[in-house]
């Protein structure tokens, strides 16, 4: 299982997510810990069987116990936290938004990594989920942690090419059948 096999899995049709994801996780300028992290947690969020399968095993070799772990505490309280805040802000009363939200998000005060990359992480799944008030967030606290556009960028690149990948193997997985 690996990038190789994934690249070598997407369709014709679709050779540009082939040279996109390539370029995205071959050619990134991303330290190694920021890029697998974002990998991993955005091939989690993707929730495709197929790109969590041949990218993880890479990941993580990549990546540290502490990191690995991490990036999938991003993926999953940000599964939580995406649906929540997106909901809070879709709705057309606003006084959702002045309740306690009441729920558990320790980790992102305590990720056992860097809270930079962490927070890259979190907003590269947030992309995924589609959540404006969390990109904003997240955004935020990496401009005022000094990370540049170019590498807020460079997450929510990544992100877009693995949904876009996981999108179209799944489907054709079904198409096949």
């Amino acid at each position: 299982m690996s990038l190789d096999a994934l690249k070598s899995a997407i369709p014709d049709y679709a050779k540009d997510l082939r040279l996109n994801l390539g370029s995205v996780i071959g050619n990134s300028e991303l330290p190694e810990q920021q890029l697998w992290g974002t990998v991993l947690a955005c091939a989690i969020a993707s929730r495709s069987p197929r790109v969590l399968r041949e990218l993880e095993e890479e990941a993580n070799a990549k990546l540290s116990p502490e990191a690995y772990t991490a990036a999938k505490s991003a993926a999953a309280v940000m599964a939580m936290n995406n649906v929540f805040y997106r909901t809070r802000h879709l709705l057309s009363d606003p006084e959702y938004g002045n309740l306690r939200a009441g729920l558990r998000m320790n980790v992102i005060g305590n990720p056992g990594v860097d809270k930079t990359d962490f927070e890259l992480w979190s907003l590269a799944v947030s992309a995924i989920n589609g959540c404006g008030q969390c990109l904003d967030s997240h955004e935020q606290v990496l401009r005022k942690a000094g990370v540049d556009r170019e590498t807020v960028q460079e997450a929510f690149k990544i992100a877009s090419v693995i949904q876009a990948v996981g999108v179209t193997l799944d489907a054709e997985a079904v198409l096949a059948q």
